[in-house]
C-alpha cells in the first residue's frame, strides 16, 4: 500500500501545549505508517511550500517548550481565493493526503475553506483564550490561566502593602474565560468580562462600599474585551475616593512551559487527529478498490472534523458545526465569584 504523506501546521497566536501537540501529530502518524510534512509559518508556508520532512527526533524536545516551533504568522493572503487555491496546489503538489491545523477560530475556519476544497483536514483547538465552543478546554488555556493566578498572587502582597486596589487585564477579546477562570482562583473581588456587562458605575460603587466596611484592598480581574484596565481605574478615581492601579500582563500570558494537563490534551488530541486522517485514508484506498465508492463521495470530498475534550472524553464534530456553534460562558461560576467574593 502507498504510504501516505500529512501535513501539520500551527496558526494564529501561539499557545503554550502546541509543541506537544505537534510532537503527538508526528509520532502517532510515524506509528501508523504515514510520512508527516511541518508546514513552517502557518497557512503561508502552506501558500509558499515552506516544509520540512519530520521524524522521531524532529520532535524528540520539544514537549516542554512554549510558543511553537513551527513558528506561526497571520496569513492575509490565505484569507483570499487565490490564497487557498495556491495552497490547495501546494497539498497537491507534495502529494499530501490530509492536514493538521493546530490553531484558534481563525484557524479553524482555514480548515474548513481547505477541506471544502477536497483537502482533508481535521483542527485542533490551541488557543490560550479556550474561545473553542466544541471542546470544554483548548490547549494553552490552562497554562494561561495559572500564569494570570500566579501574577494576581504576587500584586496581592503589593496591594495589601499599599491598602490599594489593583486591576489586573488579562486577554480575552471575545471571551471572558481566563479572566473568569483566573478571577476565581485568585480570590478577585470583581470580574468584568464581555459575555456578563457589568457598569463600570457599579463595579466603582462596589469597590466604594468595600472601603467603607473596612475592606482596604481588592483585586478586578477584566478580559480586554470588557474594557481597558487603565481606562477603568481613571474611571474609579474619579468618582471615587479608592487608590487604584492597573497592571497588564499581556503577552506574558502566552509564553512559558506548557502544564502537565496541557501537555497530555495536546497529546489526546494529537492522537485522535491523525487517527481521523488514517480513518479517511483507508476509506479512499476501499473507494478506489471499488466499493463504497459512491456512499463515501461526499464524505472525501468535504472530510473535515474538529477534536475536543467533553466530561474528559477526545471527542471529534464536524468541522462546519465547530465553527458556527457559539461559546458557552459559564455562567454559574461567574455567579459563584459573586457569592465568594462577599465581605
Amino acid at each position: 500500500m502507498e504510504q501516505k504523506t500529512i501535513a501539520v501546521l500551527t496558526s494564529g497566536g501561539d499557545a503554550p501545549g502546541m509543541n506537544a501537540a505537534v510532537r503527538a501529530v508526528v509520532r502517532t502518524a510515524i506509528a501508523n505508517d504515514m510520512r508527516v510534512l511541518g508546514v513552517r509559518r502557518g497557512y503561508d508556508g502552506l501558500i509558499h511550500g515552506d516544509m520540512i520532512p519530520m521524524n522521531l527526533r524532529s520532535v524528540s524536545d520539544i514537549i516542554q517548550n512554549g510558543g511553537t516551533a513551527l513558528f506561526t504568522a497571520r496569513s492575509p493572503a490565505f484569507m483570499t481565493e487565490e490564497g487557498q487555491k495556491q495552497a490547495v496546489d501546494t497539498c497537491k503538489k507534495f502529494d499530501i493526503s490530509g492536514v493538521v491545523v493546530i490553531g484558534g477560530d481563525g484557524s479553524f475556519r482555514g480548515a474548513k475553506a481547505l477541506c471544502e476544497k477536497g483537502i482533508p483536514c481535521v483542527a485542533i483547538p490551541g488557543t490560550i483564550d479556550n474561545d473553542i465552543a466544541c471542546t470544554e478546554y483548548t490547549i494553552g488555556f490552562d497554562t494561561a490561566m495559572n500564569t494570570a493566578v500566579e501574577m494576581v498572587d504576587r500584586l496581592r502582597d503589593t496591594t495589601e502593602s499599599h491598602n490599594r486596589c489593583s486591576v489586573v487585564e488579562v486577554m480575552g477579546r471575545r471571551c471572558g474565560d481566563i479572566a473568569l477562570w483566573a478571577g476565581v482562583a485568585g480570590a478577585a473581588d470583581i470580574i468584568l468580562v464581555p459575555e456578563r456587562p457589568l457598569s463600570w458605575a457599579d463595579a466603582a460603587n462596589r469597590l466604594a462600599a468595600n472601603k467603607l466596611r473596612g475592606q482596604l484592598t481588592s483585586i478586578v480581574m477584566i478580559a480586554e474585551g470588557a474594557g481597558k484596565a487603565e481606562d477603568f481605574c481613571e474611571y474609579v478615581r474619579k468618582y471615587t475616593d479608592v487608590e487604584i492601579k492597573a497592571t497588564v500582563l499581556g503577552y506574558i500570558q502566552r509564553g512559558g512551559n506548557p502544564s502537565a494537563f496541557d501537555r497530555v490534551l495536546a497529546a489526546k488530541m494529537g492522537q485522535r487527529a491523525v487517527e481521523l486522517l488514517a480513518d479517511e485514508a483507508n476509506m479512499r484506498g476501499t473507494d478506489r478498490a471499488g466499493s463504497r465508492a459512491a456512499e463515501n463521495n461526499d464524505l472525501r470530498e468535504n472530510f473535515g472534523y474538529a477534536v475536543g475534550i467533553r466530561e474528559n472524553r477526545i471527542i471529534s464534530v464536524p468541522l462546519a458545526e465547530a465553527v458556527s456553534t457559539r461559546d458557552c460562558f459559564d455562567d454559574k461560576l461567574y455567579d459563584l465569584n459573586s457569592v465568594m467574593a462577599k465581605f
